[in-house]
């Protein structure tokens, strides 16, 4: 035992009162998240990381029940019931805890580890919180890019394989209407020509724009502006279109036609979206925001600077079945929808090294697009 555990008086209580300060002292240090919690499960200790993560504070909580800090938390509550019985650890990967501060709601995915201790006075379970929001986002965004590649280079094959045959019957059907004399059959011959010619268009369509990119120096809101007016002329009064656009993002080079039509193909998805929107009250909305992101990970690559834009609606709501689907080519939950806008705006959007990704719950589903700011000058 060393040296600073011994006292001439009063020794036990310095003992725990030097040891409570010691584990207090190291716990602070940590860069995990720790929270102790008594053999009640109310909580004795939170540490720095942990209030950061939870966005609980420890002068607040202190000596609460842990069911009162997480929300939804039974089957947490369960798991540390049970971890306290057998002595056991116990660990929980890709765990939600929800949290709420202030009016915010905080929702986190972890992996936590919770031990049984008996050396840290009025503790008796440590749980070890992990993390794991930023890893699940992009492990999704390379297989995001990769099936974007994958879909790309499947869609190029089929491509050469279709427009060569639509070539030879358009040419083809040109060659039999010089020879016919009667005009009232020259109509069967007008419908293989526009037929072949639309097919030709929707295959061109899937593979997203062929011009090389036209950069410059653009300024992000005078593109959303755009979009906005577009949407706003297609949706007319129908739907409030709400904008909260963060000024100090910088100008940078892009395409601006392009970032308008993939901005544009969301925003006509979410005008869709809410012509189905149940009558609970609330005023069809479409949300348009912007703000800048720093040392951001897209696909494996860190920037310093990324522009982050979402466009949000309160709709029905992406259909679980085809969420993992809405960025291939003909996938789409409405009947009248071709499919194609999702994925020609990833193509745009992964073009300028980019991504999009969502979420989607009935009232409120967000696209979210990130760009990263290659600043001119």
């Amino acid at each position: 035992m060393p040296q600073y555990w011994y006292f001439a008086h009063d020794s036990c209580y310095d003992y725990i009162m030097i040891s409570e300060q010691l584990h207090t002292r190291l716990l602070e240090n940590l860069s995990t998240a720790i929270l102790l919690l008594d053999d009640q499960l109310h909580l004795s200790h939170i540490n720095a990381a942990a209030e950061i993560l939870l966005g609980l504070s420890g002068n607040r909580h202190i000596g609460q029940p842990i069911k009162k800090l997480l929300m939804a938390a039974d089957s947490t509550v369960v798991t540390l019931q049970e971890t306290l019985a057998s002595g056991r650890p116990h660990t929980q990967r890709e765990a939600i805890l929800t949290t709420s501060s202030g009016s915010k709601i905080v929702k986190t995915t972890v992996d936590y580890t919770i031990t049984p201790i008996e050396d840290i006075p009025g503790s008796a379970l440590i749980v070890e919180i992990q993390p794991i929001d930023r890893l699940l986002r992009i492990s999704r965004e390379e297989t995001l890019f990769s099936a974007q590649e994958s879909t790309h280079a499947l869609l190029k094959g089929m491509a050469h394989e279709i427009k060569n045959p639509l070539g030879g019957l358009r040419g083809a059907a040109q060659l039999l209407e010089r020879e016919l004399i009667d005009d009232n059959l020259k109509e069967y011959t007008q419908v293989i020509i526009s037929e072949a010619d639309r097919l030709r268009n929707l295959v061109d369509r899937m593979l997203g724009p062929a011009k090389p990119q036209s950069l410059s120096t653009i300024n992000i809101h005078e593109v959303l502006e755009r979009v906005r007016q577009l949407t706003e002329a297609d949706a007319g009064d129908r739907i409030s279109i709400i904008r909260d656009y963060d000024p100090s993002i910088p100008d940078f080079l892009a395409d601006p036609e392009r970032l308008i039509q993939a901005a544009l193909n969301i925003t006509c998805n979410a005008v869709q979206a809410l012509q189905t929107k149940p009558d609970d009250g609330a005023k069809p909305k479409i949300t348009i925001s912007s703000r800048v992101i720093r040392q951001f990970t897209i696909g494996g690559h860190n920037h310093k600077l990324v522009c982050r834009i979402d466009i949000r609606d309160n709709g029905p709501g992406i259909p679980n079945d085809i969420q993992d689907k809405v960025f291939i080519p003909m996938v789409s939950g409405h009947a009248s929808n071709s499919g194609l806008g999702l994925s020609i705006a990833q193509s745009i959007v992964n073009q300028h090294h980019g991504l999009i990704a969502f979420s989607s719950d009935v009232g409120d589903t967000c696209f979210s697009i990130f760009l990263p700011l290659h600043v001119s000058g």
